[in-house]
C-alpha cells in the first residue's frame, strides 16, 4: 500500500518530521493546536504549527541549537522554505506556544503500540510496568525556583533534577502515560496520577518502592491485576497457604499472594543467591504458578530499558536545554512524543513479517534513520509516495538484533555531566539463571494459618 504526502506551503513547509510524519501529521498538529487554543491569529515567521515540529525535531537532533535544528528541516525542501528565522525568533515561537500543545500531543499518541506479536502479554494480560527515574535541568535562577539540584555523596551539588514517573508496554516499550515534576515530589506521589492509565486486562509490574499499601489498593481498584517486589523482611497478616508453597494474605483491604523465591545470578565475579518476596492479586495458584509469576516480574526491566533510551542514546547523557520550568515542560512532552513516535514506526516495521519479535527492532538504527529521513524531508515532498513500511522501517529489518540471549550485568552508574566518574555496581538479575521455591503437592488443598 502507498500513500502520497505533501509539503506545505510558504512559512509552514518547515513543518514536518520526515518519514515520521506520517505518524504525527499535519492534521493531528493542527487539531491539538485548536484543542489548546495555541492557534496564532495571524500567520508569523515561524507559525505555531512549525513550532510544534521544531521542539520535536530538536529531541531528534539533541546536541544542536535550534537554529541548526531549523536549518535541518529546511534542508531537504529546497525552493519551498523561503525563511531563516533568529535564534530570538524561534525562542519567541517556543514561548508563545507553550507547554500545553506539548502535551495534548503526548496525550494523544501515548498508548500501547498495536502489533500481532505475543510479546507484552501473559495468559491474556497485557504486562506493563510502572517505575521512576531523573532527568538533569540547566542549572539557572528559574529553573531552580521550581526544580533541586541533586546531592552527592562527597556534599558537591550537581544538576537540578525532575522526577519522571511512566507506564510502559512491556512487549513494545511503547508509552502509556507519564507525569513528571520536581524530584522533591515521591515517586509514588506520581505513580497515583498515572492510576488514570491502568486498565482492567493488565498485569503492572512494579520493584519493591511501590509496594505502598494505598498505592496498591488504587492500582487494584482500577481492575488491574498487580505483580510487585516487596522488602523480603515484610510481615503480613497471612491468611492461607497455597498448594505451590505461596501465602494468600491481607494487604490493607486487598488479598494478595505472598510469593518467596530464592533467586541466583550469575556473573563474571561469581555466583550470589538472593531472596525476592513478590506481591500479586493473581490469588489462584493453578491457573497462575508461582515459578511462572517469578520468570515474568523479570519483565519489569523493560521500563529500565526505555529510561536508558531515552537518557543515554536520545539524550546522550545530555541535560535539558530550557532555562525556564515551562520550557522543560515544553521539551519534557516533546522527548516523550518522540520516543512514542519512534516506538511505533519500530513496531510498524517488525509486525510486518510475522513472527519477530518486537525486542529484535533496534532503538538506535531506528533514532538515526530518522535522522537521516528528517534531512532529506523524506515522505513529506509533494509527489512522493512512500510505503506505510517506509526508510526507516527497513533500515529496521535490514538491521534486527538477534533473538535475546540469557545473559547478567553489573549495574554501573555513571556520572558523565559532572565531569566526575562515581560509580556504583549492584548486581541485578538481567536474566534468572536459576530459582529455587519449596513446593507441595498439588493436590494438597489451601491450608489455613493459625492466626496470631
Amino acid at each position: 500500500m502507498e500513500r502520497t504526502a505533501g509539503v506545505a506551503a510558504g512559512v509552514f513547509a518547515p513543518g514536518h518530521l520526515g518519514e515520521l510524519t506520517r505518524i504525527i501529521p499535519f492534521e493531528m498538529v493542527d487539531a491539538v493546536l485548536a484543542e489548546t487554543r495555541a492557534q496564532e491569529r495571524r500567520v508569523r515567521l515561524v507559525p505555531a504549527r512549525v513550532t510544534v515540529y521544531l521542539l520535536l525535531a530538536a529531541v531528534l537532533f539533541t546536541g544542536l541549537g535550534y537554529r541548526q535544528v531549523f536549518a535541518r528541516l529546511c534542508a531537504g525542501l529546497a525552493g519551498w522554505a523561503p525563511v531563516r528565522p533568529s535564534g530570538s525568533a524561534l525562542r519567541q515561537a517556543r514561548q508563545r506556544l507553550g507547554p500545553a500543545p506539548m502535551k495534548a500531543l503526548f496525550d494523544l499518541i501515548s498508548r500501547p503500540a498495536v502489533t500481532t506479536a505475543a510479546a507484552g502479554w501473559w495468559r491474556g494480560l497485557r504486562v506493563v510496568a510502572v517505575d521512576g527515574n531523573l532527568l538533569s535541568v540547566p542549572d539557572c535562577p528559574a529553573n531552580l525556583r521550581v526544580f533541586t539540584r541533586q546531592r552527592l555523596g562527597n556534599g558537591t551539588s550537581g544538576y537540578p533534577q525532575l522526577r519522571l514517573t511512566a507506564l510502559v508496554a512491556c512487549g513494545t516499550r511503547s508509552l502509556i502515560g507519564g507525569v513528571f515534576g520536581p524530584a522533591t515530589i515521591g515517586e509514588l506521589d506520581y505513580a497515583r496520577r498515572l492510576a488514570t492509565h491502568v486498565r482492567a486486562g493488565m498485569l503492572l509490574l512494579g520493584d519493591r518502592n511501590f509496594a505502598a499499601t494505598d498505592l496498591l489498593g488504587q492500582l487494584a481498584a482500577t481492575g488491574a491485576d498487580l505483580l510487585v517486589r516487596c522488602k523480603s523482611g515484610r510481615n503480613l497478616p497471612a491468611v492461607a497457604r497455597c498448594r505451590d508453597g505461596s501465602i494468600l494474605a491481607r494487604l490493607g483491604a486487598l488479598t494478595v499472594r505472598v510469593i518467596d523465591a530464592e533467586i541466583t545470578i550469575r556473573t563474571p565475579a561469581g555466583s550470589r543467591t538472593g531472596h525476592y518476596r513478590l506481591l500479586t492479586t493473581l490469588t489462584g495458584a493453578s491457573r497462575h504458578p508461582a515459578a511462572d509469576l517469578i520468570r515474568l516480574y523479570h519483565e519489569r526491566w523493560e521500563i529500565e530499558t526505555t529510561y536508558a533510551e531515552l537518557k543515554s542514546t536520545i539524550l546522550s547523557g545530555h541535560v535539558l536545554r530550557a532555562h525556564t520550568p515551562d520550557g522543560i515542560e515544553q521539551e519534557v512532552w516533546a522527548l516523550l512524543t518522540v520516543y512514542q513516535v519512534l516506538r511505533t514506526a519500530m513496531t510498524d516495521a517488525t509486525d510486518s513479517v510475522p513472527g519477530t519479535d518486537p525486542d529484535r527492532a533496534g532503538f538506535t538504527t531506528a533514532l538515526t534513520a530518522a535522522r537521516d529521513q528528517l534531512i532529506l524531508a523524506s515522505g513529506v515532498a509533494t509527489g512522493t509516495d512512500i510505503d506505510l513500511i517506509d526508510t526507516i522501517g527497513h533500515h529496521i529489518l535490514t538491521h534486527l538484533l538477534p533473538a535475546r540471549r540469557v545473559r547478567t550485568k553489573d549495574r554501573i552508574v555513571k556520572r558523565r555531566d559532572l565531569q566526575i566518574q562515581r560509580t556504583r555496581t549492584r548486581h541485578r538479575p538481567d536474566h534468572l539463571q536459576s530459582h529455587h521455591q519449596h513446593q507441595h503437592d498439588p493436590d494438597q488443598p489451601l491450608t489455613p494459618l493459625p492466626q496470631p
